[in-house]
């Protein structure tokens, strides 16, 4: 890349070219034949925007509120694990930015910093905490009562992970963390991801998840989960109308309509697609979210337009990590504010309320479904 990037296409381009390669191809593979990662991303690119005219957009606001705390935006970080393979600083840089941004930033239970590094590198900042249910129900439980003690205002427990999905570069190039890192949420080495004895000739990360991650989980583990915390819980991984029922039939507080990134099942629609389902099946009893294929501000834009209350971006951040760690996730999350910003008043949008299914359609037919 020569130049100052502009885009996230430009950060990435960097990325690409001073990661290694076993670095890169774990950020930014998907499963399989990576159908669902380029479909994430095309999805968007379907939905046309029909803006509103003559609507004084001489100021613009784009805040809004993430179960119930004030944010400056509604693009908020995913969680995107083992970030110091990216930077040295990892997640203390990213939730850093954030901070500074005015947005939150969910931690991965995968982080290569610990819930308390990250707590005390911002304290002011809004974080909330992504939750694998593990077989060992107390390293889970540990999790939780962590982040509620560091003052974590969520548990956003992914749902779509018995297993992991098959990542075909990361079988080639046998992935496992750098030795000098490992998961530091966890005190022993299988856990942390830094076993002796390695992981053959597979996915390191396959083999850690077959061995640590709890298969049997069942929708009635959310009372459980409910039991051992007062904070908000968001079931992060859904994709059916019949889903998201049932996770509010079992009392979570949201839903983050996700594909995991495209890097679970292979095949599965773009989260976009299928955002209007959910939206109808929860009939506004849970904050609906949605995560991938976010890269412009206009995808900001249309995934609010059918009704979700905000985003959550992953890859763009780790980019903005690998090009200028704290700073260049403040860039990334810098462009895509001004990008929604833009597209908002070229659309006739004063704040977030006035963005509304009108503005979007799928095809020149019809208004998209809400």
């Amino acid at each position: 890349m020569s130049g100052r990037p502009i885009c996230i296409a430009d950060f990435e381009q960097h990325a690409k070219e001073v990661l290694p390669k076993s670095v890169y191809d774990y950020y930014r593979s998907g499963a399989d034949d990576q159908q669902t990662l380029a479909e994430n991303v095309d999805a968007f690119s379907r939905l046309k925007l029909y803006p509103r005219m003559m609507r004084d957009v001489s100021a613009v606001d784009l805040s809004t509120s993430i179960l119930g705390q004030q944010v400056s935006m509604p693009i908020c970080v995913g969680a995107t694990a083992m970030q110091r393979m990216a930077h040295a600083d990892g997640e203390t840089a990213t939730v850093r930015a954030c901070r500074s941004l005015g947005t939150g930033m969910m931690l991965s239970s995968w982080a290569t910093s610990s819930i308390e590094e990250v707590a005390q590198a911002a304290p002011e900042a809004i974080r909330w905490m992504q939750l694998y249910i593990y077989k060992d129900r107390g390293v889970t439980r540990s999790l939780v009562q962590r982040a509620e003690r560091e003052g974590y205002k969520a548990i956003f427990v992914t749902v779509d992970t018995p297993f992991l999905g098959k990542r075909f570069d990361d079988v080639r190039n046998k992935f496992q963390l750098p030795p000098h890192l490992r998961m530091k949420n966890f005190e022993t080495d299988d856990l942390a991801f830094s076993s002796e004895k390695g992981y053959g000739e597979d996915s390191g990360l396959s083999v850690y998840v077959a061995g640590a991650i709890d298969p049997s989980i069942k929708w009635e583990d959310l009372r459980w989960l409910r039991g051992l915390t007062t904070l908000p819980i968001v079931a992060k991984g859904i994709l059916r109308a019949d889903d998201a029922r049932e996770a509010v039939k079992h009392g979570v507080n949201g839903i983050l309509v996700s594909n995991h990134g495209a890097r679970q099942l292979d095949g599965v629609p773009a989260t976009i697609e299928v955002l209007p389902e959910i939206i109808e099946a929860v009939e506004g009893k849970v904050e609906v979210f949605l995560d991938g294929g976010i890269r412009k501000g206009s995808d900001v834009l249309k995934a609010l337009a059918l009704g979700a209350k905000a985003v959550f971006v992953g890859r763009p951040v780790v980019w903005g990590l690998v090009y200028k760690g704290e700073e260049g996730v403040k860039e990334v999350l810098q462009i895509l504010k001004e990008e929604f910003r833009l597209a908002m008043a070229l659309s006739g949008c004063q704040n977030v309320e006035q963005i509304d299914g009108t503005l979007v359609r799928r095809d020149q037919w019809g208004t998209a479904k809400l």
